[in-house]
């Protein structure tokens, strides 16, 4: 693309007039210009996030005829590329390209692109909205949703469930937040644009069974209590003639640059097809529980609820807490509105046996001013702990309708093993989104080294109205003891926290670690004054352990090794972590050598392997993860919440030149070896005449390491990729410590000791920021994406329009002669154009950087522009805000 800067003609430089445009081109037929208003928004990451949901996006828009909308936060930057060698924004938008084919084939054409940067895996929300700039990115969520107005909300777990993606979880927070502030008129006033109330709010997911045929769509989640729903892929489309299974599979094909394009085709059997599930949220309005229909998720949002309601009543349940001791009390609200009045209104509750109810359900006649009625709800003394479900009935002359809220009955005192960091930040703002709903979907793990012991804490909180005082018992599994078998606490008083702390240690060295060994479960045993015992589940997780042993003279890194070199425990790096099994030990297994020398770690990898994947240019040396390959992740404290602050480099044993490379990634500061590992060598032996594997050999420099070691707590592990094709995809990945998601939890990594070792004095013990990438594509260079813009009205990237004294339009029609395509635009003020000539790709392009008010003439070499061509030209103002605009050519 071409950038330049324009001289303009003089003209006033206030209160200039734009001249009427040309008539906007549709860019396609399936995009009429129309004002961008949704029935559904779907809410993810990157693109591909909604790949998983197609099937119930695509049924609900050919049966429903419902739009459905997808909101891409990025443009998925930080993934891999099969495809070819670009990178950065050009990647982005290869991938939004990738994107528009793919969610087309279920019938969606608007996908909206927040412009936030991708970066690499993490398991971390809080590094996500710190690199996102969270508040910037709410804004943009609730901007958006209130200019398409949704009726039907989905989204992505936001919780940290093993393996998921901080990105992901960062979106499913943005957009459980932006449904409650679209809606909350004191929320962004600036905007200047009318609240919106979405109907009903779910994630992806439900922890369901995961039984096939129709009957899918009758499974329960593992909270009983909640509401998940289940959609059965098995149907067919009427108008593409396949199970919509199938069209799923062949949208995901579109997304070749993440590997992929070679994906299988759907079962033929119906009979083996399951379901997308989703759990609710939230709902404003009434829905019919228990309800399996396809559209079921749909009811009382964008199709009448049964029971003759008018589609737009409102009718929920609010309460004062979410959870309550045995025997105390709960202020529980029905809320009600209507389009149209219902006349005799009056909400009843229902609990569960034993529950007492009082409060009256009078509403009287409800119409658009919301009416509420307020209940007090006791569970009684004796009521065991755990999840119940309230419902509620709204009867009226003119129909009734249903709702339901979740509640949790506590323990007198609540007592759970401490929580990993991330579960403690997720738990404190879903109390803060007001969603405790979410909480406890995660099982609270912690890792011990095997042989080794640790502490645990028992956080305390009394949830009821009397002080109380009492025992906690640790209930471990075989092979692992505690200092005492049970620890006193209290007195608490009412609304209280205390702690008791246990060192547990591991006393059956044999048992195995990792995915191998999977959680040792357990329980905790609380006692109260005068209660019932209580128990909490919990569980520990046994990591590989090692010593490193000093060696006088330092290993040579030249891919080969010796015992001199490298005394000391083997480690086994065969153990499968993730992708297919290896069908064999030629196919796929490894072992490894560590060593210190002086301040330097010597990592010596010899892995098997029967075949050889794609082997990458020098200049493509980087996400490992596509081919053959080893990777070293070092977290120097032994305390690293995320890889934010460890060190963590992969390594090709071979590129096309012949010679080993490697390259820092996900970590502190990811990029190529030589500039971010600048002490860092590698070698290997490779014979790719009689291939049967290859030796890694790597000397890092601790001074290297973002942090200074603690010889005591060092944490280290060993992955190996195999990739059995020349397509630039992995299949298999297997390793030292692994588990689900492990490259992104450096608690989960294996121990190391390093005896006798004392770092530098002056060497920092403290990681510094790390470095991260800054630099996204724009909508505004997209011209996929100001073509949808222009067509919609809705503005690009979920900013504002331009002011009108800083905007731009073009004057007049485009026209197409010997290969040139010549147009004018007038700008009332500062800011950059970009103009390209599309049709199924560009076909020209210019950017132009416009400093005063004023009209430019201009042409586009565009040589294969035809007059069925489109020119897209979307303006950025200087002081923010876009504009877009499509033109026919003559």
């Amino acid at each position: 693309m071409r950038r330049r800067s324009v001289v303009f003609a003089l003209v006033a430089a206030a209160g200039l007039a734009l001249p009427a445009g040309p008539a906007l081109a549709a860019p396609s037929p399936s995009s009429p210009k129309d004002d961008g208003r949704l029935d559904v928004l779907f809410i993810g990451a990157h693109p591909d996030d909604e790949a998983g949901s197609l099937s119930t996006l695509g049924q609900w828009g050919e049966d429903d005829h419902l739009r459905t909308g997808v909101v891409t936060i990025t443009r998925g930057e930080g993934g891999g590329n099969a495809v070819g060698p670009e990178e950065g924004p050009p990647l982005g938008l290869l991938r939004e390209g990738e994107e528009r084919r793919a969610v087309g084939k279920a019938g969606i054409s608007d996908i909206h692109y927040l412009d936030k940067v991708d970066f690499y895996y993490t398991v971390s929300a809080p590094l996500t909205e710190d690199v996102w700039d969270a508040g910037a990115t709410e804004e943009k969520v609730v901007r958006l949703i209130r200019e398409t107005r949704p009726k039907v909300i989905v989204t992505m777990a936001p919780d940290p469930l093993p393996g998921q993606h901080g990105n992901h979880q960062e979106a499913g927070r943005q957009a459980i937040a932006g449904y409650y502030k679209a809606a909350d008129p004191s929320a962004y006033p600036a905007q200047h644009l009318k609240p919106w109330r979405a109907a009903r709010l779910f994630v992806q997911g439900g922890n369901a069974s995961s039984s096939t045929g129709p009957s899918c769509a009758n499974a329960s989640g593992s909270d009983p209590a909640s509401r998940t729903y289940g959609v059965w892929a098995g149907r067919e489309s009427s108008a593409q003639r396949t199970t919509w299974a199938q069209i799923e599979q062949e949208a995901r094909r579109e997304y070749a640059s993440q590997g992929w394009a070679g994906m299988g085709d759907a079962p033929t059997d119906p009979a083996k097809i399951g379901c997308d599930y989703f759990t609710q949220v939230d709902s404003r309005v009434p829905y019919t529980p228990g309800n399996t229909a396809t559209d079921a998720m749909l009811e009382g949002a964008t199709q009448p609820a049964k029971g003759g309601l008018p589609l737009g009543t409102e009718f929920y349940l609010t309460t004062d807490t979410f959870g309550t001791a045995p025997g105390e009390p709960i202020t529980v609200t029905a809320h009600a509105r209507a389009p149209h009045a219902l006349t005799a209104a009056n909400a009843r509750l229902s609990v569960p046996s034993g529950w007492k109810v009082t409060g009256g359900g009078n509403l009287g006649t409800v119409g658009a001013t919301e009416r509420t009625a307020t209940f007090t709800v006791t569970p009684p003394a004796s009521a065991d702990p755990g999840r119940a479900r309230l419902g509620a009935t709204l009867t009226s002359a003119e129909g009734l309708g249903r709702t339901e809220r979740e509640v949790e009955v506590t323990p007198r005192v609540t007592a759970a093993q401490q929580p990993l960091p991330v579960i403690a930040d997720f738990d404190s703002w879903a109390q803060k989104a007001g969603v405790p709903q979410l909480e406890g979907r995660v099982k609270h793990v912690l890792t011990l080294g095997s042989g080794q012991s640790r502490t645990v804490d028992v956080p305390l909180r009394n949830t009821s109205a009397d002080q109380q005082s009492g025992t906690v018992s640790l209930n471990l599994p075989k092979g692992f003891a505690a200092d005492a078998d049970s620890k006193p606490y209290g007195p608490l008083a009412p609304g209280a926290t205390g702690s008791v702390r246990f060192t547990v240690r591991n006393t059956d060295d044999s048992l195995p670690t990792s995915n191998a060994g999977g959680d040792y479960d357990y329980t905790i045993s609380t006692t109260t004054d005068g209660g019932p015992t209580s128990t909490a589940k919990a569980a520990l997780e046994l990591v590989p352990v090692t010593t490193i042993p000093s060696v006088a003279s330092a290993p040579k890194v030249d891919g080969t090794a010796d015992a001199a070199e490298y005394p000391g425990a083997t480690l086994d790096l065969s153990r499968k972590w993730e992708g297919d099994d290896c069908t064999s030990a030629a196919d796929c297994s490894a072992s490894a050598k560590i060593v210190r020398s002086g301040d330097d770690l010597y990592f010596f990898v010899k892995v098997t392997d029967d075949k050889l994947g794609s082997v990458l240019d020098p200049a493509d040396c980087k996400r490992h993860w596509r081919t053959d390959s080893v990777e070293l992740a070092i977290d120097p404290r032994g305390d690293a919440e995320n890889t934010a602050s460890t060190f963590k480099a992969g390594i090709f044993p071979t590129d096309t030149d012949g010679k080993p490379c490697f390259a820092r990634d996900a970590d502190n500061h990811q990029g190529p070896g030589e500039e971010t590992a600048p002490g860092m060598t590698v070698a290997s032996k490779i014979d790719k005449s009689a291939y049967d594997g290859y030796t890694v050999e790597t000397k890092i420099p601790m001074s290297d390491l973002p942090a200074a070691v603690d010889p005591a707590k060092l944490a280290v592990n060993l992955f190996v990729y195999d990739s059995d094709t020349t397509d630039k995809t992995g299949q298999t990945r297997i390793g030292w410590s692994t588990w689900q998601g492990v490259q992104g939890d450096p608690y989960r990594w294996g121990h190391a000791a390093l005896p006798g070792y004392t770092p530098p004095a002056d060497r920092p013990t403290q990681a510094p920021p790390p470095v991260m990438p800054r630099t996204a594509a724009k909508s505004v260079e997209s011209p996929q994406s100001i073509a949808q813009a222009a067509a919609t009205g809705v503005p690009l990237a979920a900013g504002p329009q331009a002011p009108p004294l800083d905007t731009a339009r073009m004057t007049g029609h485009p026209f197409l002669s010997d290969g040139k395509v010549t147009f004018e635009f007038a700008a009332t003020g500062p800011g950059t154009a970009h103009v390209f000539v599309w049709r199924n790709g560009i076909q020209g392009s210019k950017t132009i950087t416009v400093d005063r008010p004023g009209m430019a003439h201009l042409t586009i070499p565009a040589e294969q522009a035809t007059h069925d061509s489109t020119l897209l030209f979307g303006w950025e103002a200087a002081k923010g805000g876009t504009a877009s605009q499509a033109a026919s050519l003559k």
